[in-house]
């Protein structure tokens, strides 16, 4: 859900003028999208939505021009540091357990960070599934995760 939330305030704030948050909460509201105050002040802080003169004296949210801000080295230690629990593998599968609620935040990570050694993901509540190429690729992954998981 959150990432469907994500898409969707994405669209509204690239095809609309949105001034404040309580305006993004009722877009998102019409779209099907119940939230609260405090999950729409997440959510901006959570895509570094940034505020731009529209020229008439006001304001509106907008995407940050930074290409991967979202995806930032230092955001993925933060996140691998502050999300997942342990790491299993077996055979070209890794299994990574997280905190609840965090796999999807994890899993969405590491498809946009397009590791040549993964062919796909399973992201759940608290479990994710990694698919690598080959089993000879496992210890690849796994030293990435574990380099990020560091301070």
């Amino acid at each position: 859900m959150k990432r469907y939330r994500y898409n969707k305030i994405k669209e509204i704030v690239q095809s609309r003028s949105i001034e404040t948050q309580e305006e993004l909460a009722a877009a998102l509201l019409k779209e099907g999208i119940e939230v609260t105050q405090a999950t729409v002040s997440r959510d901006i802080k959570e895509l570094m939505l940034i505020k731009i003169p529209t020229g008439d004296g006001h304001y509106r949210y907008a995407l940050s021009p930074e290409e991967n801000v979202l995806l930032s080295r230092s955001r993925i230690n933060r996140l691998f540091q502050d999300s997942i629990t342990k790491v299993d593998y077996s055979l070209n599968q890794i299994v990574l357990h997280t905190l609840p609620g965090s796999a999807q935040s994890v899993a969405f990570a590491i498809d946009h960070a397009k590791w040549d050694e993964i062919i796909g993901t399973l992201g759940g509540d608290d479990t994710i599934l990694l698919i690598a190429r080959s089993e000879a690729d496992v210890q690849a992954v796994l030293k990435r995760i574990s380099d990020l998981m560091k301070d």
